[in-house]
């Protein structure tokens, strides 16, 4: 059962102590006593190791800050390594002892260690202190109502809506339709700056009497400590192997004497608790403090930047770690980042348990390799590493195990700098490519490799290449296998390494070439001709400098003026392909995997038209002859295939490449590469472009910063090169309007990206007394237009004069001060006409970018510092006030480095992940459930869920969740998602608003309006923030609000949403028909049946244009319109007779309850989809022409049986009796048949009534069940039963219309394979 994945409950996995058994993976629980620790109980599993079992209870409340201890069952302490179902008299509800072990000089360091961090009690503060992004939730949600219990759900929901509306807050004036101001930043960020924790002692630093004279140290004395109580007492600890105790020294005199009456205590805390009975009050406190949720306290893999943090002038809290020598002393000894690697990949993957606890050591160890590096970057910039080397031009150096270095710019055929900045990125990707490999694969190493940008250097950062380092081995033969200068070798080792080359090629798409060595002979490469191939001494095959392993894009390739001929170019476009400031443009993977896909569509549909012009499909597959051959090799010779007989692409990463000569026996292949690489670069324009375009409409996820951009484009293959040309294909089309968000975004990217260049040239030559005053001008300088100032260079030379730094001398250079806004703005727009060809430039200032394109300051401000690694002051920016500069030196917090790495997830996590997403796109739920809940188990194991997949996983399983019918869940789910996106991506990340809107909607169906409320309001303020309003998903949030707000600030949000639609997707979108049927609704409940009637009719036309007077929705619209037409007249008819007759009471029919309210958001936010609507329409008219086939069948089959019953003879009287008995069982199993059916057709159609203008579907339809409740497959089939091969034929290709996150999209089934054109979470 082992390879059986656990299935939670949607909830964070908790310890189960209720019962003797766990699931079916073998967890259950024991008993935990000993060491002082107070008993409690433990969830295991019988495949844990007996340290990994101490690794966890080492991380429990009951047990910190203990440490060096073990394990004893019996009176036997249990060996490290053995799994706990092998040890002896192990059983479910079994008793282990904690057992005190002796202390060694690194473990009593680990143990301060421990110590110092519990006392540190970190907080949110904390994380922006370190440049970290917080989770903001909790203080969002602390002062709010108490969640309800799941009994109370029921009661809860039915009159939330009269208890809650006084509870609410009113929306502040900022987020306001039509507001002018935005939102004050400093209600992004909580800011409070002092801690709500007590203190515990005065001081706790290593003592004066330090390090302990060798006589003590022969009787065991570690170290020496010096405390000061908060009663003021003072004292010396000593350190030992048994423990702590306090001894005779003091300040003047050394007696390591043990004092008179001490104890000698294991744990550091139970000494300081019996010196100090004030610390052994506020440390109970501390411990009995509510627990925070796990994905607020484990820490990240990786550090995710806050552009926004608090003042440390007043809020800096003292830590102990320095006066205790922790710093230091634990980090002397630097591990072998490459081995540590390397032995995590090569563990077992033989089951599902081997596969994760090997995925999880690989996170792991990523992880500690990433914080090494960004400790390295800061270490040797700010000049605390000496260089290995004595180059002044190419240095290296060495710190933590981590080589880094900076890469001369000697080449100049690469473009200088950029060049090896692209170099060394690209080198990054590669790595990427080759680490994602799976199988045997995995056998082909790369060296650990990140990047580290930090004060405008960019540092190439590795681990130590083994092979490389070590002394030769004879029996490893230690060297260069493969590369471009290894002549003929023929030895295993080789072959090896070029069977393991052979099948990296094959799947990431490499052709295997030859190409002319240095001394002329042929050399088989399936690589680029950097690539080196070496057998480690630790007999690994590693594979370096993969920078060029993809193919060249030749659309920045200009080559005897041979290019790529485009769509746009032929009707006189701008030119490609043209020159780029370096010469390292290569195309991206994902645009090489959607290219291949590309040329399988046109070699299907050749081999198809071949086909028909052969006589038909049929008769050439069945025929057996020469002509389906053909069909297939003309399709792959006009495809380009790299065979005749299959369809295979396959590219070559030389061609293109300066300097590279290949055989005379290549030459119709190379000219083969150079047809499909333009043809590549042709796709990009022509095909990729605008089908980015098309996802930023109709796609649910619409990019609202420049990260999403990114990722937007390059999940197309789109680089980022290519944003000039995206401008332009905007404005030449006719969606120029619906994109004006996307021109935003790119022309704020042009801007920040050409920005950043100058900015990293500009800061290496400040010295660091001057750096923040150095960042504020250049800010200043970018977002003040005509920005100027002398006095702002001048300032940092008197502070630096009155630190005593010699302000003014030779190497305080303040040249920085002179660069201006105009001057800067200047190089920029030069920057962008170079990089990037735009047409129109980017105007003579920001200003510029503001008017005509609606950008925002802050929004600049906050991409900018996200790119450099910048730390702004939470405080109010007013970028109006020329005379005075907005950004100060003190503004400036910090520097740190932004680090790009490998991304590591596991396999079987996004197995089932996918899985479920397909299922989901079926319409099947209760699997989609099911195997959401297993892949969200399996990301906990390996990521505790701090991953973005992890989040997204997650947050798909609450969207399922809520429409099964499990708001509790629901919710609970989605409170970890928020808390998982704001520390993984960022407290301001577009996926963080998103989530907070999900969140806000299942905390209304749970009856929690108010907070409901305050999340729509955070996700409003942080939309303002980091995009605007002009927007798409504002659209959304302000939706959102008018159905959750009351009166006529539900009419202003609901009137903002529909002008926001309607100026994005157009008057005629069904977003827009809900939204109108939505202000409908709320007109009649003013009161206003005339205009709620207007509205209805333009909403009910669009329905009908869209869906035609037979589909459902259209129905309904006609229904309520109906509705309102009488209610309007019943009320003018009461006017006119003096109101006799007029009721205050509304209509059952025109008051909108709270599930449709609820189910109302759910369409709004994407959760819902009105595909279910057509789809039950269909099954029910299928039904009825089953139904009516029966009937007549039935008739027929009656008809029959009189006419035989009539011409029998009399004397045949037993037999006749027999058929008549037969045929009245016939008749009866007819009937029964017959009646089963109509009462399926009843249940369908009385489900089917039940569907509104609003696509409500009844709580079992959410659950994606149709009429039966088999789900949709037995219901299919139930269907089917009785009807045509034809109609069968139809039933299975429905094409279903549905709203995603406000979007329409076509969804086809058939054969179970979906056809998305939507992507979903």
């Amino acid at each position: 059962m082992r390879d059986t994945a656990k299935k939670g409950n949607g909830e964070k996995r908790t310890v189960d102590v209720s019962g003797s058994k766990s699931d079916d993976d073998g967890s259950f629980p024991v008993k935990i006593q000993g060491a002082g620790v107070d008993a409690f109980e433990l969830q295991v599993n019988g495949f844990w190791l007996v340290q990994d079992t101490i690794m966890s209870l080492l991380g429990r409340e009951e047990v910190a800050p203990r440490t060096s201890l073990a394990l004893a069952l019996s009176g036997v302490t249990l060996d490290l390594l053995a799994e706990l179902r092998d040890v002896k008299g192990f059983k479910a509800g079994v008793t282990l002892r904690l057992v005190e072990e002796p202390y060694s000089p690194r473990s009593a360091q680990a143990h301060l260690g421990r110590v110092q961090e519990m006392l540190r009690a970190a907080g949110p503060q904390d994380a922006l202190m370190e440049g970290r992004s917080p989770s903001v939730l909790h203080t969002l949600t602390q002062t709010s109502e108490a969640p309800p219990t799941p009994q109370s759900f029921k009661n809860k929901r039915a009159n939330s809506k009269a208890e809650q509306s006084a509870e609410a807050p009113p929306p502040p004036a900022y987020i306001q339709p039509g507001a002018s101001e935005l939102p004050p930043l400093t209600t992004l960020l909580p800011n409070n700056t002092h801690s709500d924790h007590p203190s515990y002692l005065l001081d706790l630093s290593l003592s004066c009497w330090n390090p302990p004279p060798g006589f003590r140290k022969l009787q065991g004395d570690y170290m020496y400590i010096s405390v000061h109580t908060l009663e003021g007492k003072q004292c010396d600890i000593t350190s030992s192997p048994r423990g702590f105790y306090v001894n005779r020294s003091t300040l003047d005199v050394f007696d390591p004497r043990p004092a008179a009456s001490t104890p000698v205590c294991h744990c550091l805390t139970d000494l300081l608790s019996h010196l100090s009975p004030q610390f052994k009050h506020n440390l109970g406190a501390l411990k009995h403090r509510p627990s925070l949720p796990a994905e607020e306290t484990l820490s990240t893999p990786a550090r995710t930047l806050s552009w926004l943090g608090i003042s440390s002038i007043h809020s800096h809290k003292s830590s102990f770690s320095g006066r205790l020598g922790l710093d230091q002393e634990l980090n002397t000894q630097a591990p072998d980042w490459n081995k540590e690697i390397q032995a995590a990949r090569d563990l077992p993957q033989r089951s599902l348990e081997e596969r994760l606890q090997r995925d999880r050591a690989l996170l792991q160890v990523n992880s500690a390799f990433i914080s090494a590096v960004t400790q390295a970057a800061e270490k040797v910039i700010d000049g605390l590493v000496d260089p290995l080397n004595d180059s002044r031009e190419e240095p290296a150096f060495l710190w933590g195990g981590v080589f880094m270095s900076v890469p001369a710019h000697g080449e100049e055929w690469l473009g200088g700098e950029r060049g090896h900045r692209a170099a060394q990125r690209l080198e990054l990707q590669g790595v990427q490519c080759y680490s994602d490999l799976e199988g045997d694969l995995q056998n082909l190493h790369t060296i650990p490799t990140a990047l580290a940008d930090y004060r405008g250097v960019r540092l190439s950062a590795q681990a130590l290449a083994p092979g490389l380092q070590g002394p030769e081995q004879a029996e490893v033969p230690n060297g260069q296998l493969y590369g471009f200068s290894v002549g003929p070798l023929e030895n295993p080792a080789r072959r090896k390494l070029l069977e393991l080359l052979a099948q990296s090629a094959k799947a990431l798409a490499l052709q295997r070439h030859a190409v002319l060595g240095p001394t002329g002979h042929q050399l088989p490469l399936f690589t680029s001709v950097d690539a080196q191939g070496i057998l480690g001494a630790d007999g690994r095959y590693y594979l370096l400098d993969v920078y060029r392993i993809m193919p060249a894009d030749t659309n920045f390739l200009v080559e005897d003026g041979d290019g790529v001929e485009t769509e746009q170019e032929a009707a006189g476009g701008d030119g490609f392909p043209r020159r780029y400031p370096h010469a390292l443009c290569r195309l991206r993977p994902e645009l090489v995997k959607a290219f291949i896909q590309h040329k399988h569509d046109q070699f299907s549909a050749g081999v198809k038209a071949r086909m028909e012009e052969s006589g038909g499909v049929e008769e050439c597959i069945n025929a057996c002859d020469s002509r389906s051959t053909d069909a297939v090799r003309g399709a792959c010779k006009d495809v380009g295939s790299v065979s005749d007989i299959i369809f295979e692409m396959r590219f070559n990463p030389n061609v293109f490449s300066p300097g590279v000569k290949f055989p005379d026996s290549e030459r119709d292949a190379v000219a083969l590469q150079k047809r499909l690489l333009k043809e590549a670069a042709s796709f990009i324009i022509n095909v990729q472009i605008p089908a980015f375009m098309n996802d930023c409409i109709q796609g649910p996820d619409v990019p609202m910063d420049g990260a999403t951009l990114r990722q937007a484009l390059h999940q197309k293959g789109i680089n980022l090169r290519y944003l000039g040309r995206v401008i332009l294909t905007i404005n030449q089309s006719d969606l120029k309007n619906q994109l004006r968000h996307i021109t935003r975004l790119v022309f704020t990217e042009i801007a920040v990206r050409c920005a950043q260049r100058i900015f990293n040239g500009y800061i290496q030559g400040v010295e660091t007394s001057n750096m923040s005053a150095a960042v504020s001008h250049f800010l200043c300088c970018l977002l003040v237009p005509h920005f100027s100032s002398t006095s702002i260079g001048e300032e940092p030379k008197k502070r630096s004069r009155r630190r005593g730094r010699g302000g003014g001398g030779a190497t305080d250079s303040t040249s920085w001060s002179s660069l201006s806004g105009n001057e800067l703005w200047s190089l920029i727009c030069q920057d962008a006409q170079e990089t990037y060809r735009l047409k129109e430039g980017l105007g003579s200032n920001v200003d510029h970018l503001v008017e005509h394109y609606g950008l925002q300051k802050i929004s600049l401000l906050r991409e900018m510092c996200l790119k450099t690694g910048i730390q702004l002051r939470l405080k109010e920016y007013t970028f109006d006030n020329r005379n005075k500069p907005p950004i100060s030196y003190d503004d400036v917090l910090n520097i740190l480095p932004v680090i790009k790495h490998v991304t590591l997830t596991t396999a079987d996590a996004t197995k089932k992940f996918q899985a479920a997403q397909s299922n989901l796109q079926k319409g099947l739920l209760e699997q989609a459930y099911e195997k959401l809940k297993e892949a969200s188990y399996l990301f906990g194991r390996v990521c505790d869920d701090l991953h973005p997949e992890a989040c997204h996983c997650l947050s798909l399983l609450a969207k399922v969740a809520y429409l099964q019918g499990r708001p509790a869940e629901a919710r609970s789910v989605q409170l970890r998602v928020v808390v998982i996106s704001e520390r993984v991506l960022g407290f301001d990340h577009p996926n963080t608003i998103r989530q907070y809107v999900l969140l806000a909607v299942y905390l209304f169906a749970g009856g929690e309006t108010a907070l409901a409320q305050r999340c729509l309001y955070r996700a409003k303020v942080l939309l303002l923030t980091v995009h605007g309003g002009d927007h798409p998903y504002t659209a959304v949030i302000d939706a959102s609000l008018g159905l959750i707000l009351q009166g006529e600030q539900s009419h202003q949000y609901l009137q903002s949403a529909l002008k926001i639609t309607s100026s994005f997707k157009g008057d005629t979108d069904l977003t827009a028909a809900l939204i109108l049927h939505l202000l409908a609704q709320r007109l009649c409940v003013s009161g206003d049946y005339r205009g709620g009637m207007n509205l209805e009719k333009q909403a009910h036309s669009i329905f009908q244009n869209k869906w035609g007077e037979d589909h459902p929705q259209t129905k309904c619209s006609s229904e309520f319109l109906k509705n309102i037409t009488q209610q309007a007249v019943r009320v003018e008819r009461s006017i006119r007779q003096g109101g006799v007759e007029l009721c205050d009471a509304l209509p059952e029919s025109l008051t909108p309850s709270l599930d449709t309210t609820l189910e109302q958001l759910a369409l709004v936010n994407g959760i819902l989809k009105t595909s279910y609507i057509t789809r039950i329409m269909e099954f029910k008219e299928m039904l009825k022409e089953k139904k009516a086939a029966e009937e007549a069948e039935k008739a027929k089959s009656q008809s029959t049986n009189e006419k035989e019953a009539s011409g029998l003879q009399a004397n045949d009287g037993e037999a006749t009796g027999d058929e008549k008995t037969n045929g009245e069982q016939a008749q009866e199993a007819t009937e029964e048949n017959a009646e089963s059916e109509r009462a399926k057709t009843d249940a369908v159609e009385k489900k089917s009534d039940q569907v509104n203008v609003n696509g409500e579907i009844a709580s079992h339809q959410h659950n994606g069940d149709c009429p039966t409740n088999n789900g949709e497959e037995e219901c299919r089939s139930d269907i089917t039963n009785g009807v045509s091969t034809k109609s069968q034929s139809k039933l299975n290709n429905i094409t279903m219309s549905a709203v995603v996150n406000g979007n329409e999209c076509d969804v086809s089934e058939g054969s179970g394979d979906v056809k998305k054109q939507v992507e979903t979470e």
